[in-house]
């Protein structure tokens, strides 16, 4: 509900200084200007500013508080608006409809303030100009700390969707665009490329003989081993349950059997180096290559590794096949 504003020679400084952008102004030089502005009072929940819907007014709070929602009106307060706040002021500079939805939090007091006014009070004071942009520039630092914040918390949605949270591994979701990527650039370069894919042994008898947190340990260590066995590269993920994947750029078959006989014997304790060992558990691996061909996809060199590991399981495990 809007109502005429009564402003008279008595208004207050110390009234108008309790409104930013009121701080410094001389009640003279605005005096006139305020007869025609409005009061408007706002219901708890009732809607004053939305997307969609043209804006002609700056509305300051006088009393009560107005909630500011992104998105939908049922989405989380972004901020509250208290007593001395203005809204409104955004859409009126920048002549578009408001970004967000402003509700009132409680029964809700506002000055309301034409834009053809507001600009008239611009002209007649230095200081309300002075204010409106103190004001304007709040408001994009606090858009940009909002763009930011939110920039982060997608950035680290991303990752969470990209990386396995037990190994820190890639994860399949991500295989196929590096994958396809990383084969595209060796087949125009004509370079080999090679998969191995690798499943651990036993994997469900060990997690039923020493438990499921003994079988997290495990596949974290041996991811931990795969990351130092391997180079920077060399594209590895962790496929799924107990399997893993590794792209090896410009590495034929042959070399790629000697690289993962050589990653078998680190996770059995079979280098030499205790640091890459699990000889204390009884943890063996599987392994099965493929090289890429052209004319193959990626579903299709997966499905020959696949092929080459069940021929190592077969084979009696422990095994590299091709």
């Amino acid at each position: 509900m809007s109502q005429t504003l009564a402003i008279n020679s008595d208004y207050k400084r110390s009234l108008l200084e309790g409104l930013e952008l009121f701080h410094g102004v001389r009640p003279d030089d605005v005096q006139e200007l305020l007869q025609n502005c409005d009061r408007r009072d706002l219901g708890r929940g009732e809607t004053l500013l939305s997307p969609g819907e043209k804006n002609e007014h700056v509305y300051i709070v006088l009393s009560g508080s107005l909630n500011v929602h992104v998105g939908s009106p049922e989405a989380p307060i972004l901020t509250t608006m208290d007593v001395g706040a203005c809204v409104g002021e955004m859409s009126i500079i920048e002549d578009r409809d408001p970004s967000a939805y402003v509700i009132g939090a409680e029964a809700t007091h506002l000055l309301t303030i034409h834009q053809s006014v507001l600009w008239d009070m611009v002209n007649a004071s230095h200081e309300f100009a002075k204010n409106l942009l103190i004001v304007l520039s709040e408001r994009v630092r606090s858009h940009n700390r909002v763009i930011a914040e939110s920039y982060g918390e997608l950035r680290k949605y991303e990752r969470h969707a990209k990386t396995d949270a037990l190994t820190g591994l890639s994860n399949r979701f991500t295989m196929e665009e590096s994958f396809e990527r990383e084969i595209a650039r060796c087949e125009k370069d004509e370079t080999p490329v090679s998969l191995i894919m690798i499943d651990i042994d036993n994997f469900k008898t060990f997690n039923d003989q020493f438990g499921h947190i003994a079988g997290d340990r495990a596949l974290s260590a041996v991811a931990t081993i795969l990351k130092r066995q391997f180079r920077p590269r060399d594209l590895l993920v962790r496929f799924g349950g107990d399997e893993f994947a590794i792209l090896l750029p410009e590495v034929a078959e042959g070399l790629a059997m000697s690289i993962a006989n050589r990653v078998r014997r680190a996770v059995r304790g079979d280098t030499g180096d205790s640091g890459d060992s699990l000889i204390q558990i009884p943890i063996r691996i599987s392994m099965g290559v493929a090289e890429h061909h052209s004319g193959r996809t990626l579903s299709s060199l997966l499905r020959a590794a696949d092929a080459a590991l069940y021929r190592a399981k077969n084979a009696g495990r422990d095994v590299v096949s091709n």
